[in-house]
């Protein structure tokens, strides 16, 4: 199922992804530090969702009180209350 995130308070606009067999993959982030992002979407590609939220919910980028990982948890949470009702 593919599912697009509006982030909110970091530098990258949007998350583009797809959870399948509650696995997350193919996630793009629209914005934001390209390389550093492509690194976590590498590295999160194929692992269980649960897994991912857990890892990266929470992370702070200086100041802000979010982050771009941490947004991908926001969006994974989304999901999973979409693909649960």
């Amino acid at each position: 199922m593919q599912f697009e995130y509006k982030t909110k308070g970091t530098c990258s606009a949007k998350i583009l992804f797809e959870v399948d067999q509650n696995r997350v993959k193919n996630v793009t982030f629209i914005g934001g530090c390209n390389g550093n992002l492509q690194g976590i979407s590498r590295l999160i590609e194929g692992m269980d969702i649960d897994e991912v939220i857990e890892k990266v919910k929470g992370i702070c980028c200086g100041p802000r009180p979010t982050s771009c990982p941490d947004q991908l948890a926001n969006a994974l949470l989304a999901a999973k209350k979409q693909m649960n009702s």
